[in-house]
């Protein structure tokens, strides 16, 4: 607007201080020159306004290239390392396994299969059997127990990472990408607490199972006893004194 001021000024100007020409001389046209100017101020106006619309477009993209930026920040590997653990522990179960085939099969054999037609050896043999799976899973629930506390350092670790990472994200993906991996750690930390859980639960099951089972073998114990003849005193003849 003040190029236009200042040429519109010019024009008037020259307009004013025109004198009538000679014959001799070229004709100066100051409404054409003026016209002319004014074409010229508007064309720069409209370079100018298209200069602000490339920048103010630039800026947008500046603006979109920061909201897709990938957060440099993955703890993925390691949460799916963790859960690896955290399941072969679990595979490691000793002598009956989170299956229910498994359960339905070993159990049928050791808790409730006692008969008073068995013989000693197999209940003595039997009882052994839940004692050791009693024993065994306890011990299971001690690991799990110690797997879950130990993943808490790294847990920390992780989570201060990615809060810090969120809090400087530059743009809405990263920060979006900073949740995400929040919730995954919470998904993490939550199947340890169903592990630990799970684990003695079973633990105590299992020592539940065995005293139903000892109160069954104590029966069938009193049962086979009493199959057999009661007492009938009798005359012993200690020495032989020939009589």
């Amino acid at each position: 607007m003040r190029w236009i001021l200042l040429l519109g000024g010019i024009v008037s100007v020259l307009s004013l201080s025109a004198i009538p020409a000679r014959a001799q001389w070229a004709v100066f046209d100051s409404a054409n020159f003026g016209q002319n100017v004014m074409i010229a101020a508007r064309e720069l106006q409209q370079i100018d306004n298209q200069i602000s619309s490339l920048a103010n477009q630039a800026q947008m993209l500046v603006n979109q290239a920061r909201n897709l930026a990938s957060l440099p920040l993955s703890t993925l590997s390691t949460l799916q390392s963790t859960i690896s653990q955290t399941t072969a522990l679990l595979a490691q179960a000793q002598n009956i396994a989170y299956s229910v085939q498994s359960v339905e099969q070993q159990y049928q054999q050791a808790y409730t299969s006692i008969s008073a037609s068995m013989s000693d050896s197999a209940l003595f043999s039997q009882a052994q059997t839940r004692w050791q799976n009693s024993v065994g899973g306890f011990e299971d629930a001690l690991k799990m127990q110690a797997r879950a506390v130990g993943n808490i350092p790294s847990d920390s670790g992780a989570m201060t990472q990615l809060v810090s990472a969120s809090q400087s994200s530059t743009g809405a993906l990263q920060a979006a990408q900073a949740g995400n991996q929040l919730l995954a750690l919470q998904s993490r930390q939550l199947s340890d607490v169903i592990a630990v859980l799970s684990a003695n639960g079973r633990a105590q099951e299992l020592d539940r199972a065995r005293e139903a089972a000892a109160e069954a073998e104590g029966q069938a114990q009193y049962e086979h006893f009493a199959q057999h003849d009661a007492y009938v005193p009798a005359a012993v003849s200690v020495f032989n004194d020939g009589n």
